[in-house]
């Protein structure tokens, strides 16, 4: 497929045409582009597999554009050089962005309720640990990889603290004090623990995707 595209610029012809472009001649713009399609080809072929080799191209060609629009002569390394760069690394983005979509799963999907009787989310215990422990952190795994985690990592006060703080198992979401009155503990152990079991269940989780 490379072949059907313009033959590359030569060094002396690419620097004239960046200083056209730099001069304000728009011309020069899509002569750059065009004598660099075949490079966006090239790179495309390193990754044929990971999707089809038309939208390799079409994803590479915009981290070629911004190449163009970015660059300029007072760079001390070819523009050629500097678009495989950007090219390389706008296939790899929609790579992972692609790979991150298709294994995340939906982190809304309610897995119990609060002590109001609302129901309760993934999210819902992300957002609410102590530490933003799961700030950030996207699940790929279905629901059931956190309860499997809960009972294959967690100790049995670990779980029991997770499952009353954060309502799950059907039970309404509780503050740490009443779990310390029923636990016989003191507040600050309850949270000690909570952070902790939380910190485990990162680690399985993050096992889990790396595993897969």
């Amino acid at each position: 497929m490379s072949n059907s595209f313009p033959r590359p610029l030569s060094a002396q012809d690419e620097k004239k045409y960046v200083l056209a472009l730099e001069s304000g001649d728009p011309c020069a713009r899509d002569i750059l582009i065009q004598k660099n399609l075949r490079l966006v080809a090239h790179i495309a072929k390193k990754y044929a597999g990971q999707t089809s080799q038309e939208d390799l191209i079409s994803i590479g060609t915009i981290g070629l554009i911004k190449a163009v629009d970015t660059y300029t002569s007072k760079r001390s390394t070819r523009l050629a050089t500097y678009a495989s760069r950007c090219i390389e690394n706008e296939i790899l983005m929609s790579i992972r962005s692609g790979k991150k979509n298709k294994c995340e799963v939906s982190i809304s999907v309610p897995i119990g309720t609060d002590k109001d009787g609302n129901e309760i989310s993934l999210n819902d215990i992300i957002g609410s640990s102590p530490d933003d422990i799961f700030d950030n952190f996207y699940l790929k795994e279905q629901v059931r990889e956190l309860y499997k985690a809960l009972h294959s990592h967690l100790t049995e006060r670990e779980r029991r603290i997770v499952i009353l703080r954060y309502g799950l198992n059907g039970n309404p979401s509780r503050p740490q004090r009443e779990i310390a009155e029923e636990m016989g503990i003191s507040r600050s152990y309850v949270s000690r623990i909570e952070k902790k079991a939380l910190s485990k269940l990162k680690s399985a989780l993050i096992n889990t995707e790396i595993s897969d």
